[in-house]
């Protein structure tokens, strides 16, 4: 019988060594009946082939109170202002709001408009490395994963990125905290901070419009389209904090992967044509997301010969269904060669990630203009001294120092 919590899933050991712990879960226990952090029981899904089908059965939701009476889901649901304003994002939501939102967005968040952005992300890339050659040596987290996606999303929002460093620290407060909107009575400051400075951005862009997303966003409210308030505030939100945390999590994580695998570092130096194929197999091996946004059974499930009751929430590995070896020959193994590699790290049915062309087309950039600019980039520390990021969710470093040939 397995004994795991859910601050065992948040502790460092897990961060530092997962595999150990999801191959456990995936032969001994795939449906993982497991107690919450506020002492709610709940489920820990690890296989492929279960967190790929709850992933598209709309009997899992996300909004608690398609799952439970009005009174049950209030007793869950945090009572503050500010988290209640930032829950209406599509990640929240169902059928049929999540439609509704994700149509709005969609008309003016294109994977076509991602590739036009390929020269800008590029320069902005090119730029970082000019800024830290010279001193041969940087924090890769700090230096370069993260201003490069910031940058990009604020620029294509119309935020100024000048607050990239404010938006780090109201993101951490909900990601790092285990902030999940559900229960908690109390609430960091951070997060009334940051819906304050939206609704004073939405105020802004209503008196004096660009042509970025933001203000297109404002313009489909106000064209009558249904789009709330407390939905513009989420949607922003949602596209500014997701819009660079998994790059964030994909360029630290995967650097570091290639730096302990060596022979792939080179045959990637050696052959850039494979930047596509590596981005989509550091996607799978390092999942930037671990942990799937919670989502609640709304009617009574079966799986694996036991009932998942409705109202009880169901939380799904990525990582474990991304390194499950029923589905990817050699799962353990970094490839990059790999060419079947149908991940989940951008989940899958409706809640697909939106952003994903972006985040593929930052990470492709970030690691061809890496290996090719500092070939001999390598750690700074041991790597025991590396620490990870706190929180469920994310899989991702605090810190990433490395060291290269300084160039002036």
């Amino acid at each position: 019988m397995l004994h795991y919590t859910m601050r065992d899933f948040n502790s460092p050991e897990f961060k530092h060594h997962p595999f150990p712990v999801l191959k456990n879960l995936r032969i001994a226990e795939p449906l993982y009946r497991c107690e919450s952090l506020n002492g709610r029981p709940t489920w820990m899904v690890t296989r492929y082939e279960d967190v790929l089908a709850i992933l598209k059965d709309q009997r899992f939701v996300k909004d608690i109170r398609h799952a439970l009476p009005p009174e049950a889901a209030a007793q869950v649901l945090s009572r503050s202002e500010a988290r209640a304003m930032v829950r209406h994002h599509m990640l929240a939501c169902d059928v049929p709001d999540h439609t509704r939102l994700r149509r709005l967005v969609s008309k003016v968040f294109t994977p076509r408009m991602s590739k036009q952005l390929r020269d800008s992300i590029q320069q902005i890339t090119d730029e970082l490395l000019d800024h830290v050659q010279p001193q041969g040596q940087m924090d890769l987290i700090n230096d370069f994963a993260f201003p490069l996606p910031i940058t990009v999303i604020c620029e294509l929002l119309g935020i100024p990125v000048e607050n990239r460093q404010k938006f780090r620290a109201w993101s951490n407060a909900f990601f790092d905290r285990n902030v999940s909107f559900q229960g908690d009575t109390e609430e960091p400051a951070e997060i009334g901070e940051f819906v304050r400075y939206l609704k004073a951005l939405i105020s802004e862009k209503r008196e004096w419009p660009d042509d970025r997303l933001v203000s297109q966003l404002v313009r489909v409210e106000e064209a009558g389209d249904k789009l709330s308030e407390n939905e513009l505030v989420a949607m922003i939100w949602l596209l500014l904090v997701a819009g660079y945390e998994t790059t964030v999590n994909l360029i630290g994580n995967g650097t570091l992967e290639l730096l302990q695998h060596p022979d792939q570092w080179h045959k990637l130096r050696a052959d850039p044509s494979l930047t596509q194929r590596a981005v989509e197999e550091l996607l799978r091996y390092t999942s930037p997301v671990m942990v799937g946004t919670g989502r609640w059974a709304s009617e009574d499930v079966e799986m694996h010969g036991t009932r998942i009751a409705q109202g009880e929430m169901v939380w799904i590995s990525l990582l474990g269904a991304n390194t499950d070896p029923q589905h990817f020959p050699a799962a353990e193994d970094l490839d990059i060669t790999r060419e079947e590699n149908e991940h989940l790290a951008f989940g899958k049915g409706i809640h697909y990630c939106l952003g994903a062309p972006l985040a593929r087309l930052e990470g492709q950039i970030a690691f061809d203009t890496l290996l090719r600019r500092l070939p001999d980039l390598h750690l700074a520390v041991k790597l025991e001294e590396l620490r990870w990021r706190p929180g469920l969710l994310l899989h991702g470093l605090q810190a990433l120092p490395v060291a290269f040939r300084a160039k002036r």
